[in-house]
């Protein structure tokens, strides 16, 4: 498993598709049910450079950046076996929701990560197709800090690491035939689970330095 088979190129529309995603109810633009407050748009400002960003809009929702390899020309899947690894940098205000994560029909959810700056030192790593993950407390997540992500799609045993270091194996995997499409957004927290913007927050955002899958 050393060949590079996908280098994530935001700008490339055979690679990504902008702004909407079968993940949220009719492909979006919103998903209410989840407590998001997003509104998704597929303007190139808030996503195409890396820099995935959120805009409140007066509605009471904000507009937000996804890609998804789904529906895109060239139609990249991750399957088992692949690693997938990524450098991002966290975001620092209240409300900001930033993921990696894969879908296909309806499930196939593995999140390389969540995070929400509330729990400043917490990622949420989750192998939703065998239910299985759970949550890493380390020094180095932190608001606005830049970490190394990888997380590798085993058939028995889905395993993250953070900065290089193996941080949780959950001992399910998704099997053999398993294969998914590729999410990277920012969404925004209605306050359910984890506290909504401050009302005077009019922008959030996260950086996705680079993400490759390995096979």
């Amino acid at each position: 498993m050393s060949e590079i088979v996908f280098v994530a190129d935001f700008t490339s529309e055979r690679q990504w598709v902008a702004g909407r995603s079968w993940a949220y109810p009719d492909g979006g633009p919103t998903n209410p049910g989840d407590d998001k407050l997003d509104h998704l748009t597929a303007d190139p400002a808030y996503s195409r450079t890396g820099t995935f960003r959120a805009t409140r809009r007066s509605d009471g929702l904000w507009d937000t950046g996804l890609l998804t390899t789904e529906d895109s020309a060239e139609d990249f899947m991750v399957r088992t076996g692949d690693r997938l690894e990524a450098r991002v940098r966290l975001p620092v205000g209240l409300g900001a929701w930033p993921a990696i994560w894969t879908w296909r029909d309806g499930g196939n959810e593995v999140d390389a990560f969540e995070y929400h700056p509330d729990n400043p030192d917490l990622l949420e790593l989750t192998n939703h197709v065998r239910p299985g993950g759970g949550y890493v407390h380390d020094d180095a997540v932190r608001p606005g800090e830049t970490i190394d992500l990888a997380v590798t799609f085993g058939r028995r045993d889905v395993v993250w690491w953070l900065n290089g270091r193996e941080v949780l194996a959950d001992g399910r995997g998704v099997g053999s035939r398993w294969h998914a499409h590729l999410i990277v957004n920012l969404s925004v927290c209605a306050g359910r689970y984890h506290p909504p913007p401050e009302p005077t927050a009019r922008e959030l955002s996260y950086e996705v330095e680079s993400l490759v899958v390995r096979r």
